[in-house]
């Protein structure tokens, strides 16, 4: 069996598409909750790292027994908790700014060819044709996926929210680069728990907000699965994952994500999935399927 198939290298695809699906349950929840209590998407993005930072806190004490970070590796937990706070707020205000299509469209399909920059630049990784050609399909189908749905003629969309996104999909390549160098050499559990107190910090401002209690205790059912599951749980396998593959192969694997949250719009909410959102996802899924031979070496 070759490198690229190798069974480690099979589980930490198999470990980061789960994380994917379970991200991509995340719109559908937020949804719900903005619907049903009022809830801002910017509050529901801190409530969701905080409930999360304590359950892996919690975790990974349990697990490893002491959480300090190593000698000279905090900057490293900083730098992750930062670039996933400035994540959630960009990608939130964009919402509010230009709608979740156009945010998803622009944010998810820029990140992974941005992970592949910044891997090949910073971590030295070499990508095969194969992985490069993944990565043409996917974040083609994705866009095909995710901009099917877009009503037309098009609303005014406002630069500003356009490069929120573009600052969204920035933070999260990056944080994807900062973590799978880290993760070399730090327990995957670890990681993850220390980058979402962090995270959890810098975020914490919003639950201050006015109302914020009230959407919280309203919507409280909601907020503890986004923290729970799309959080603690999904960030602890995407974490675990990213250890046997590259950056860049994990972020082609993540654009099941958008995948998920489109199938769930068409069975729960109504939504309709026409011929472009057909061939998207038969693109995006023939690109996944090439990442099984596509590693860097």
């Amino acid at each position: 069996m070759s490198a690229a198939s190798s069974p480690a290298r099979l589980r930490g695809l198999g470990l980061i598409a789960l994380a994917a699906v379970s991200w991509g349950t995340t719109g559908s929840v937020t949804t719900l909750l903005v619907s049903h209590a009022s809830a801002t998407p910017l509050l529901v993005g801190a409530a969701r790292m905080l409930t999360g930072a304590v359950l892996l806190l919690a975790a990974a004490r349990l697990v490893e027994g002491a959480i300090r970070p190593a000698p000279g590796e905090a900057w490293r937990y900083l730098a992750l908790g930062a670039c996933m706070a400035l994540f959630q707020a960009t990608y939130f205000t964009a919402v509010t700014r230009v709608g979740i299509a156009v945010t998803a469209l622009v944010a998810i399909c820029s990140a992974p060819i941005m992970i592949a920059a910044l891997a090949t630049a910073l971590l030295g990784e070499r990508p095969t044709r194969g992985l490069v050609v993944a990565l043409v399909l996917g974040v083609a189908g994705t866009a095909l996926l995710v901009a099917a749905p877009v009503a037309t003629p098009t609303a005014p969309r406002p630069l500003s929210g356009v490069l929120l996104a573009l600052a969204a999909g920035l933070a999260y390549a990056l944080y994807v680069v900062i973590a799978k160098a880290a993760v070399m050499r730090t327990a995957p559990l670890r990681l993850a728990a220390l980058t979402f107190a962090v995270a959890a910090v810098l975020m914490a401002p919003a639950l201050l907000m006015p109302g914020a209690v009230t959407q919280l205790a309203l919507g409280w059912l909601g907020l503890l699965y986004l923290g729970a599951v799309t959080t603690a749980g999904a960030y602890a396998l995407y974490t675990a994952g990213l250890r046997y593959v590259s950056a860049s192969a994990a972020g082609v694997a993540s654009l099941l994500e958008p995948l998920t949250a489109t199938l769930l719009g068409v069975l729960l909410f109504g939504e309709r999935f026409g011929v472009l959102g057909w061939i998207g996802a038969a693109l995006l899924l023939a690109g996944l399927a090439l990442l099984v031979e596509g590693e860097p070496r």
